[in-house]
């Protein structure tokens, strides 16, 4: 084979295609020492074990604090319902946001394998203040005594937001890297491996879903019985089996090398089209301005298309900068570059369309809560807690993974031709009919509620109704298939669209549509009460269910659902794919 130095040397000069294909990877993944690797002992699923036990146990650990947060701060911080659901909301909020944070950091500068492992440092010291805030007596506030709670001091305060706020950091590191960094294992240009790829992603939700069972069953249990300081020390230790599952795994593993900032890509090119306002457009694409490699580090050359022919101008060679040869990134960029912001911008509906799906999303822990909480919870001796329901979500999920992955592929494959079974935009486009069906099972649920109330005279009685809890798992479980077709054809579409050296960027961009999801949930029941209680009326949701028209507000919502997915697939139709060479 000859020596490192010469198989680098090889790949620069062109490695003859055949060979390439046969023995190297061809999207420019290296080892962790930045030598090229060879398909045969790196990468592919044998290196997936790692990162999927890598997510499933940082998912236990994430959801072993979140599920049960809010107790733990009424409870034990004597902190009053509604400071606990701002501090909550706050938290989560930032959780989703931080991955901006680690996706720039991840693409720009330190690729996505040391920004897992630093944030992941971060996110254990994170768990570990948390867990010691708990446990320590001198950090959290004294048990009340009748009806008197003392609340915590500002030092307890701030050791507990310290180490929450940790975690929201290092969770904003490891989220937009995890998913991408186990895609970046498959080779884009194999097609054996590139059809695995597509799978990987189901197991990598299904390995969150696992971590999250866990958490909110066990764990939620181990915090309310056993106290908060295993509660939280639990998960604290889960985190720790993470990083060293993670690291565990080097060897094998193949990098993509990091390619600058790509928020100063952006900015160059609509900057130097602005420059460039006045020039005008060569007939012949071909002269436009190109390198002969990517001048993007770890990036292939995209192909020029012929939509948004504007920031083609960024790319045009004056004959000023001919003559000196003096080439400013801020007024003359490649091709390349110009299609990155490109592909942003097509991509940009389609991520759109994903809010509204978050909204729905987002009821099962709100409005299917507060419904469960009208309907009879006892089953048998047994008293259901109306969240719990949401593990049938999750039960739903580890269900439908390995029924799509191993049944409705290979049937799909058989009549679309594809190699995945759908297209990205396909499987997603299924998500958001199936939650449409899902919202109008939730409403079904209520109609049939509501008239058992007004039968039995119950209907201005804050009581609940003679309706068994279970008739809710339907919507339970199609909220699940719908998060199977529409979250995991969120996670490959955002990496396989995406420019190679924004992936991490694209990725916390599909994660922002969560938390704007509970923004726009938050923005709609805040309409929703303001018109309907005008004129002193009850409103859809009062405070006493059975007097309102909750099957209302799920009808508005399946109506939103509704329009949003036919927008979706006219934008789905006109998107072109990203061509990658």
């Amino acid at each position: 084979m000859g020596s490192q130095e010469e198989e680098r040397l090889l790949l620069e000069d062109g490695l003859p295609e055949k060979k390439q294909n046969g023995l190297y990877t061809g999207d420019g993944s290296v080892d962790i020492n930045g030598n090229l690797v060879l398909k045969s002992n790196t990468g592919n699923w044998r290196a997936c074990p790692f990162i999927l036990g890598t997510e499933c146990c940082e998912r236990l650990a994430f959801y072993g604090i979140a599920t049960n947060l809010v107790s733990y701060l009424t409870n034990k911080m004597h902190e009053g319902n509604v400071s606990a659901a701002r501090s909550v909301t706050t938290w989560a909020g930032t959780c989703y946001l931080a991955p901006l944070i680690g996706a720039v950091v991840a693409d720009a500068y330190w690729g996505r394998y040391w920004t897992i492992a630093a944030f992941s440092t971060i996110y254990f010291f994170g768990m570990c203040t948390l867990t010691l805030s708990a446990t320590v007596p001198a950090l959290k506030p004294a048990e009340c005594v009748g009806s008197l709670c003392p609340t915590a001091t500002p030092a307890q305060y701030a050791v507990f937001f310290f180490g929450l706020y940790l975690i929201a950091l290092g969770t904003g590191g490891i989220k937009p890297c995890v998913s991408s960094f186990g895609a970046d294992q498959f080779d884009d240009t194999d097609p054996k491996e590139r059809m695995k790829k597509g799978s990987f992603f189901n197991w990598f939700y299904f390995s969150i879903n696992i971590g999250a069972l866990i958490s909110s069953s066990l764990l939620v249990w181990t915090q309310e019985n056993a106290g908060w300081g295993w509660g939280f020390g639990i998960p604290a230790l889960f985190m720790g089996i993470a990083i060293a599952s993670f690291f565990s795994g080097t060897p094998l593993y193949r990098f993509q090398r990091p390619g600058g900032s790509p928020i100063t890509r952006m900015c160059q090119v609509l900057v130097a089209s602005f420059r460039k306002w006045n020039i005008k457009l060569p007939e012949d694409d071909s002269v436009l301005y190109e390198t002969q490699t990517s001048a993007i580090e770890g990036s292939r050359k995209l192909e020029h298309t012929d939509e948004l022919k504007c920031l083609d101008k960024a790319a045009v060679l004056s004959d000023a900068e001919a003559k000196s040869g003096d080439y400013n990134s801020w007024r003359l960029c490649t091709v390349t570059q110009v299609e990155e912001l490109k592909i942003l911008i097509r991509m940009f509906p389609i991520w759109a369309t994903g809010i509204v799906f978050s909204a729905v999303y987002a009821q099962m822990s709100t409005m299917f809560v507060e419904q469960g909480m009208m309907m009879d919870t006892t089953v048998g001796s047994f008293t259901i807690p109306p969240a719990s329901l949401s593990t049938f979500d999750v039960i739903s999920v580890i269900f439908w993974v390995p029924v799509y992955d191993s049944v409705v592929v290979p049937i799909a494959r058989k009549f679309t031709g594809k190699e995945r079974g759908f297209s990205e935009l396909q499987r997603m486009g299924i998500g958001l009919f199936i939650s449409v069906i899902a919202m109008l099972a939730a409403a079904v649920v209520e109609i049939k509620r509501l008239q058992l109330a007004r039968e039995l005279g119950l209907a201005h009685q804050d009581v609940a109704v003679p309706l068994s809890i279970l008739w809710q798992i339907p919507q339970y479980f199609l909220i699940g298939a719908a998060e199977v077709c529409t979250f995991i054809g969120q996670l490959e579409f955002f990496y396989d669209q995406s420019p190679d050296a924004m992936r991490s960027l694209c990725s916390a961009l599909s994660l922002l549509t969560t938390a704007l999801g509970n923004y726009l949930s938050s923005l709609i029941l805040t309409l929703v009460t303001y018109f309907t209680t005008s004129g002193g009326k009850a409103g859809w949701i009062p405070d006493n269910l059975n007097e309102g028209h909750l099957d209302y507000y799920f009808w508005l919502l399946a109506g939103l659902s509704l329009s949003n997915m036919l927008v979706y697939v006219v934008c789905a139709k006109k998107y072109k794919h990203k061509r990658a060479t």
